[in-house]
C-alpha cells in the first residue's frame, strides 16, 4: 500500500501570506513573531548541539528518563520529562505493552487550556511508548498518554479513550482494520508568515516542479524531513515514506499500515517527534489544510487509507474484495456531511474542487481520480481487492476521531444508496 503525505511551512515576512486564523490545528497565536529564525545564542549563552553532547552521553546509572506526551486543548502536543528506575521497566512480561507498567502523573491543566485554576490537575494515563530519539540509550522512553479528571472521567480532549472502544469492539476488531495515514505539513520560518523557500513579499514560480522534486531551485527544507524520518524509525513508528508535495516547502510523511488504534497513536506521536524536529532547524510545522489562501496553491491533506481483510481478499459468495470496497465507500458517502464535521478545522478552505480535491459539499469516488473524495487504486481496481483512499481529511484532522468514524460508518449493516462514480473505468457492479 502507498500512504500519503505531510506538507509543512516556513514563514518569514510578509502579511500578504499569514495563514487562516481560525484553526484549532496551527500555530498558536501567542509565538513570538520574529524577523529571522531564532539565533542559537543568547547574550554569553551558548545552545550549540555539540555543547550539549557532553552532557547527554553521561551514565544514568539505572535510572530511565520517560518523556510523557499529551494532546492539549489547541490539538497540539506537550510533554514533561520524569525519571524512573529501569527496574519499574523491567515489570512488563514479554508482549505486554511498557504503558500498563508506568505510573500516571499530572499536570497543570489551566495551562494547557484544559482545567479552571482552581482545579487545574490533570492525570495523564501511559498508553504507548517508544523508543526516545532525542535521548537515544540507556532505554529512555517518549510515552503517550490519555488525559482524565480526578475522577477518572477523559477529558473532552482525550478523543483517544472513545476510538479505542471503537476499535475494540468484538465485531470491529474481527475485522481487523489497517490504515494507512498520509501527513501532509508546511514549513515556515519562526515569523510565521512565509513558507520555507519563498521570497520575502513574493511568490515563488508557479506550481509543477516541486512535487518529488530535486535540486536547490525547487526542494526547500529537505534536512527537516529527512531528520524526522530518521527519528520515527529509531521510535518504531511505521512510517513508510516521505516525499515532496506540489507547493513549495510543502512535505509529507506516510504512517502505515496500522491496526485499529495504533494508528491514531503513531500519528500523534510522530507530529510530536516532527515539531521537535524542528526545535532543531529553528522551523515551525504548520498542519493548516490551507496555509497561503491567495494565488494557485495546493492545501494540506491527511489522506486516510483504509481497508478490512474482507476487502483485502478476493470476491467469494458475493462477498469481499471491490463489491465490499464499494458497499464501504455508499457508506461513507451517505454520511458525507457527518465526516465532513469531523475532517479537520477550515478544510473548507481546501476541498473547493481545485488541485486535487472534491468539492466540499459533494460526494464522488472513482479509480484512479484525485478530484474525487474517496480514489479506488488502479492497482486494487485491476486486482480486484485491496484498499481505497478517502482523500477528505484536512492535515490537521484528528486521527482518533477520523478513524473512528470510518470504522463505525463502514461497519454499518445497512445498504446504502449507490454513491456518485466519476472515472474513465467500466461501470462496477453494486
Amino acid at each position: 500500500m502507498m500512504y500519503a503525505v505531510l506538507s509543512v511551512s516556513f514563514v518569514a515576512g510578509a502579511a500578504a501570506f499569514r495563514m487562516p486564523a481560525s484553526s484549532g490545528r496551527r500555530m498558536a497565536a501567542h509565538v513570538l513573531k520574529m524577523e529571522a529564525p531564532m539565533e542559537r545564542v543568547t547574550g554569553k549563552a551558548s545552545f550549540e548541539p555539540a555543547v550539549l553532547d557532553r552532557y547527554m552521553s553521561l551514565p544514568q546509572n539505572g535510572m530511565v528518563q520517560c518523556e510523557y506526551v499529551w494532546i492539549d486543548a489547541d490539538g497540539k502536543t506537550r510533554s514533561k520529562t520524569r525519571s524512573l528506575p529501569q527496574s519499574r521497566i523491567d515489570r512488563a512480561k514479554a508482549g505486554q505493552e511498557v504503558a500498563e507498567v508506568l505510573p500516571s502523573w499530572t499536570f497543570d491543566g489551566s495551562s494547557t487550556g484544559q482545567a479552571p485554576g482552581e482545579d487545574s490537575e490533570v492525570y495523564i494515563k501511559p498508553v504507548r511508548t517508544y523508543p526516545d530519539p532525542f535521548r537515544p540509550g540507556n532505554g529512555n522512553l517518549l510515552v503517550l498518554c490519555e488525559t482524565f479528571t480526578p475522577e477518572g472521567q477523559p477529558l473532552p480532549t482525550n478523543t483517544r479513550n472513545h476510538a479505542a472502544k471503537v476499535f475494540a469492539d468484538k465485531e470491529n476488531f474481527a475485522a481487523e482494520p489497517w490504515f494507512g495515514l498520509e501527513q501532509e505539513y508546511t514549513l515556515f520560518n519562526l515569523d510565521e508568515v512565509t513558507p520555507l523557500g519563498w521570497p520575502t513579499g513574493g511568490y515563488p514560480k508557479p506550481q509543477g516542479p516541486y512535487y518529488c522534486g530535486a535540486g536547490a531551485d525547487r526542494i526547500f527544507g529537505r534536512a527537516v524531513p529527512e531528520a524526522h524520518y530518521k527519528a520515527c524509525l529509531y521510535a518504531k513508528i511505521p512510517i513508510s515514506g516521505i516525499n515532496a508535495e506540489v507547493m513549495p516547502g510543502q512535505w509529507e510523511y506516510q504512517v502505515g499500515p496500522c491496526v485499529g488504534i495504533e494508528g491514531g497513536d503513531h500519528v500523534w506521536m510522530s507530529r510530536y517527534l516532527l515539531d521537535r524536529v524542528c526545535e532543531d532547524f529553528g522551523v515551525m510545522a504548520s498542519i493548516h489544510p490551507k496555509p497561503i489562501t491567495k494565488g494557485d496553491w495546493n492545501g494540506a491533506g491527511m489522506h486516510i487509507n483504509f481497508s478490512t481483510k474482507e476487502m483485502r481478499e478476493p470476491e467469494a459468495n458475493g462477498k469481499g474484495g471491490m463489491k465490499s470496497i464499494i458497499e464501504a465507500i455508499d457508506r461513507l458517502g451517505a454520511r458525507h456531511k457527518e465526516h465532513i464535521a469531523v475532517y479537520g478545522e477550515d478544510n473548507e478552505l481546501r476541498l473547493t474542487g481545485k488541485h486535487e480535491t472534491a468539492s466540499i459539499n459533494e460526494f464522488s469516488y472513482g479509480v484512479a481520480n484525485r478530484g474525487c473524495s474517496v480514489r479506488i487504486g488502479r492497482d486494487t481496481a485491476a486486482a480486484g481487492f485491496g484498499y481505497f483512499e478517502d482523500r477528505r481529511p484536512a492535515s490537521n484532522v484528528d486521527p482518533y476521531v477520523a478513524t473512528g468514524k470510518i470504522m463505525t460508518t463502514v461497519m454499518e449493516k445497512v445498504k446504502a444508496p449507490a454513491a456518485v462514480r466519476k472515472d474513465k473505468e467500466a461501470a462496477v457492479v453494486h
